[in-house]
């Protein structure tokens, strides 16, 4: 069990921090996202038990698109890409609950109710329906969403998501990345948290949740009707390329998309690439 904590931590967070080194392969990079551009709106909504934080930029664009983030991540990480597709589309950002700017209770953390918590959201705007790009955890909430709410979700784009606990790799042992990405970790919560001092709290919430979750079906994948894309690093480090085909595979009229020369962290190593493939999902005729 600790051992399945500890991986689900390196996969779910660790998009969340470093810097490319020069003669370094890409996919070994962790470059820093850039800072957010001007919000048109931002504010805290009051979903379920929580506030959960949010930004919309080019309110007014076509068809809106929320961008979920990973585990122990914010918002903050989206930063190469709301420019990219605030050019065509309305874009909204979001903190899970405990994470950045969210407030965080004391319910037990689950995929179902992080789902309760965007849907909320989507009420609070007055969003009948918006497409749904997910980056690890943001991709399994997405999942989530696509499989019980269909007629909410538009098109859903995944990277590096899972849909059960059996396609993991071995945790990899790098005792200097974890440190940095440690101290990067708690340095953002500190800046960004209304309870700076609870990320104990938080790792422990999420902790449970990764010795459990996601489980979702084969029967549950089949029904998801909303076009998709499930996308992956072709050096990812924790999650074996064949969960990633297997789950395409389950999912009816699903494309697997392989970004080269990219690993976990593929949106921040090589975003232009990364923003290709969100586009030709979101751009295509459904």
């Amino acid at each position: 069990m600790k051992n399945t904590w500890l991986l689900c931590i390196a996969i779910l967070l660790i998009p969340c921090f470093g810097r490319a080194q020069a003669n370094t392969p890409l996919w070994q990079t962790l470059p820093l996202e850039p800072p957010m551009p001007k919000a048109d709106q931002s504010g805290l909504a009051p979903v379920n038990d929580i506030q959960l934080y949010y930004a919309i930029f080019n309110k007014n664009g076509k068809d809106p698109v929320l961008l979920l983030h990973g585990g122990l991540s914010s918002s903050d990480i989206w930063g190469f890409e709301v420019p990219k597709l605030l050019k065509t589309h309305c874009v909204i950002i979001v903190d899970s609950r405990g994470h950045g700017r969210s407030t965080m209770s004391d319910q037990p953390m689950s995929y179902s109710l992080m789902s309760a918590d965007i849907l909320g959201l989507m009420d609070f705007l007055h969003l009948k329906t918006a497409s749904i790009v997910g980056w690890s955890d943001g991709g399994i909430i997405g999942l989530d969403l696509a499989i019980h709410h269909p007629d909410r979700i538009y098109k859903l784009f995944t990277f590096g998501a899972n849909y059960d606990t059996t396609g993991y790799k071995p945790v990899p042992s790098d005792t200097s990345t974890a440190t940095l990405f440690r101290s990067r970790v708690a340095a953002n919560y500190r800046r960004l948290s209304p309870t700076p001092d609870s990320l104990v709290k938080l790792k422990k919430a999420l902790g449970s949740l990764y010795s459990r979750e996601p489980m979702f079906t084969a029967a549950e994948l089949k029904t998801i009707k909303a076009p998709t894309v499930i996308a992956y690093g072709a050096y990812e480090q924790f999650i074996t390329p064949e969960h990633f085909k297997a789950l395409a595979a389950l999912i009816p009229n699903a494309r697997l998309v392989m970004l080269p020369n990219v690993s976990h962290a593929g949106p921040l190593q090589d975003p232009d690439r990364f923003h290709e493939a969100v586009v030709s999902l979101l751009n295509a005729q459904k």
